[in-house]
Order: C-alpha cells, then sequence, then structure tokens
C-alpha cells in the first residue's frame, strides 16, 4: 500500500472518535506556573531539584480522571510520559529522573494506562524530543533550553548522538511495557540558533519510526517530528518521508478551513487546546474556557474534517481543577445527548449556514444551530431532499413547513421551534434525514 492508503487506514478509527483528552502533568506542577516555567524563569536543573525530591501526588487518582474523561464524551487520551524538563512519569531503566525515584515511589504512567483502558478509552503517549536535564541536549544558544544564555553552559562537553540513543531507548520502552498503544505524540521539532535544525533526520526520525511501526503497528503517529505544527504532511505535492506522521497538529487554533495537502487532498488532523491559558497546571490562571465555547470548538473541529484534544493539568496533588472538572461535566451532559452528531461525523456535502454549522455521518445531516434568529430556521437547498427532522436531544419531531412568508420558496427547507430561545442553550443540534 501507498503511504496514504496506510495512513487511510490508521486514522480511520481515529477520525470517527473526535475526541480525546490531553493529559499535562509533571513536576512543574509544584511551582505552579506552567509547564514552560524552567524556560521562562531560566531555572537550572540545580535549583529545580527540590521539586523533583518533593514530588507526591497524595491524590493521584487516575481512575477518577479516566471516569470524568468517559462521562465527557472522550473516546482517547493522551498523556505526557516526559515533557520537556525531562523528568519521566515512567519507569524508565535509562535515566534516574523519573517518578519511581521521587517520594511518589511508583511508575505513574502505567497506572493512567490501566485506569483508561478499563473504561474503554484509547491510550496516547506525549514524549517531548526536548530534554532540559539530560546532559547530551544543547544547551547554551538553543532557542528554548533555560541555560541558553548562561556563559557557564558555552563549552559544556556534549555528545548528542548519545542524547539520540537516549530518546530511541526510552521510546523503545514505551512501545514494549505497556501493552496496544494506540498514539505516539511527540513535541516538538524547531529551527535552533544559528541554522541548526532539531527536526527530522536529527532525532533520526526515519529510524525511530520503523521501530515503533514494528512493536506497535497500529500506532499513529502525530507531524511533529518535523518542523511547524502543521508541516509535513501538507507541505509538498511528493509524498512525505515516513516520519511526517499520520495527522497534523495545530495548536491552540482551529485551521480556518480543515487540513488539505499541496493537492487540495484532505489531512487527518486534530487541534489540541488547552482549557484555560497554560498547558500544565497554574495556580492563578482562572481563564477557563465555558462549556459552550468547548462545544463549539468541537463541532467546528468536526465540521472541517478535524479532532479535538482538550487539555487538563493536574496540580502537585495529582487532582484535576475543579475548575476543568466542571467544565467537562457540562460538556457530558451535553454529548450524551447529542453526541450523534459527532461521533463518526465529519464534514458535510452542504456548504456552512449563516446560523452555525453542519457535520454529516451517511444519511444524516446535523444542523447545529448557534444563533435562533427571528424566524424559522432556514436550510438553504435542501427544499424536497429531507426526509424528516427532530431534535437529537430528545428525539421530539420538527415539522418540516414553509412559512407563510416564505409560500414561494421550494428550495429550502424550513424548521419552527416554537420557542423564543434556542431548546439547547449550549448547541442545539437538528438530525435531518436526508432522503
Amino acid at each position: 500500500m501507498s503511504y496514504y492508503e496506510q495512513r487511510a487506514e490508521r486514522t480511520k478509527a481515529f477520525l470517527e472518535d473526535r475526541f480525546g483528552m490531553f493529559i499535562h502533568w509533571g513536576l512543574y506542577a509544584i511551582p505552579a506556573r506552567g509547564e514552560w516555567v524552567r524556560n521562562g524563569e531560566r531555572i537550572s536543573n540545580g535549583d529545580y531539584q527540590k521539586y523533583f525530591e518533593e514530588f507526591d501526588p497524595v491524590r493521584y487518582d487516575p481512575k477518577r480522571w479516566a471516569a470524568l474523561a468517559k462521562q465527557a464524551g472522550m473516546k482517547y487520551a493522551v498523556m505526557t510520559s516526559k515533557h520537556h524538563d525531562g523528568f519521566c512519569l515512567f519507569d524508565s531503566q535509562f535515566t534516574d529522573y523519573k517518578a519511581t525515584n521521587t517520594p511518589a515511589g511508583r511508575d505513574l504512567l502505567r497506572e493512567y494506562v490501566d485506569a483508561f483502558r478499563a473504561e474503554g478509552i484509547k491510550v496516547g503517549f506525549y514524549y517531548s524530543l526536548i530534554d532540559w536535564h539530560h546532559e547530551d541536549y544543547p544547551a547554551y544558544g538553543d532557542r528554548h533550553h533555560p541555560m541558553r544564555g548562561n556563559e557557564a553552559y558555552k563549552d559544556r562537553p556534549e555528545e548528542f548522538a548519545r542524547y539520540v540513543e537516549y530518546l530511541h531507548n526510552q521510546v523503545r520502552e514505551l512501545c514494549t511495557n505497556y501493552g496496544k498503544i494506540d498514539i505516539m505524540w511527540f513535541d516538538f521539532s524547531y529551527d535552533s540558533e544559528g541554522g541548526v535544525e532539531m527536526s527530522g533526520e536529527k532525532w533520526e526520525a526515519a529510524r525511530l519510526v520503523e521501530m515503533i511501526r514494528e512493536l506497535q503497528p497500529g500506532v499513529i503517529i502525530d507531524n511533529r517530528l518535523v518542523s511547524g505544527h502543521v508541516a509535513g504532511l501538507a507541505g509538498s505535492q511528493t509524498e512525505p518521508p515516513a516520519y511526517a506522521g499520520d495527522f497534523e497538529s495545530p495548536e491552540q487554533k482551529i485551521p480556518a478551513e480543515g487540513v488539505t495537502d499541496a493537492l487540495g487532498r484532505p489531512v487527518p488532523w486534530e487541534a489540541c487546546m488547552t482549557l484555560n491559558d497554560h498547558w500544565g497546571y497554574h495556580s492563578t490562571d482562572k481563564n477557563y474556557k465555558s462549556a459552550q465555547n468547548v462545544i463549539h470548538m468541537l463541532i467546528e473541529c468536526v465540521s472541517k474534517g478535524g479532532n479535538l484534544l482538550l487539555n487538563v493539568g493536574p496540580n502537585a496533588k495529582g487532582e484535576i481543577p475543579k475548575e476543568s472538572i466542571a467544565v467537562l461535566e457540562q460538556v457530558g451532559a451535553w454529548m450524551r445527548e447529542n453526541g450523534d452528531s459527532i461521533f463518526g461525523c465529519g464534514i458535510a456535502e452542504y456548504p456552512k449556514p449563516e446560523w452555525g454549522r453542519y457535520t454529516q455521518r451517511g444519511k444524516f445531516l446535523y444542523a447545529h444551530v448557534f444563533e435562533r434568529g427571528v424566524s424559522a430556521i432556514r436550510f438553504d437547498g435542501l427544499g424536497g431532499k429531507l426526509k424528516k427532522a427532530r431534535l437529537l436531544m430528545d428525539g421530539s419531531e420538527l415539522q418540516l413547513r414553509q412559512p407563510w412568508n416564505a409560500q414561494d420558496n421550494f428550495t429550502d427547507a424550513f424548521v419552527r421551534f416554537g420557542t423564543a430561545e434556542l431548546p439547547e442553550p449550549l448547541g442545539t443540534v437538528v438530525e435531518l434525514e436526508l432522503v
């Protein structure tokens, strides 16, 4: 099979699941100023060590996390096995900088895997290609390293090939020790100072992906082994290298028209979004998105052929913030009634309407009505093409009837809600069955 055929086969179920939970968690939950705290505050390994020595998430209960994800309608999850600070939540034999050597004293990643699998949720691992703790990762002059401007690191001996082998060995552990893995989510490639390309074969990406495919034949891989959050897959008219990945991963944005390659062909993609303004726990960041905002983001992604990976950042004690829980519970209530308009759905054959968006699965067209308007809801171009209409939230019939002031309009179809407000304020969905 060609690269495109293999990619389509691997991502088919992924693009039906549509909604996932991203989990950013690690030592940075203790300073509670976000996952990039080491970068922003130029914290050295020595000064960061105190967090390692006190890391003890006494309330960590991944079963509760998994139950929340399931309640919210999420079908898969991706958790940080190692973030940029180099700290590993898993019991790697290639480093002492891991959860088993903290007061936590156990493999926290394994508990996540077991809990989410038990709820029927697919599991994925985030793994940072960057490592600010490893002695062989470039420090002085690097674009992102906390010690990038520290003269004491200018002549530090580094053997990058050793780091690459470390990276490969840890990925091998992740692909070997935890059973079937559904997603490998790498982060991230970049251009460093002086024109050094920290991307692609700098990581020996072809060899890395070959190993992953051998150990986990069905796994899907994101696109961040190459530079840019939307790169590789969509950037060439020729068949991309195998390490370009299976799906694009736009961050903190939803592409205007979805994602296509240079020839206009649709590319699998997933928007990764925070619930507030940080990925890792930040104690004073209370700028949380509303449940309606999240629902509308999810609908927009699906209407453009993509997924939504929504982040939570647990605190130092291992708890998901109560604000995140409240939002996800509301989203879950909506999904229980309206999930049919999300799961297995994608781009509709009809253009975006003025009052909201369409998603579609086979003969069912789902009208996501965001604006009530002042009269009947008009479905442009659907006159004579609809068998029936109903409110998805409760299955109640909606009559397809021309309003008195559109008696001569046979091109469009119309329904009335009979209420001054939308029946479901978070997102009203009308299921339209096509003839």
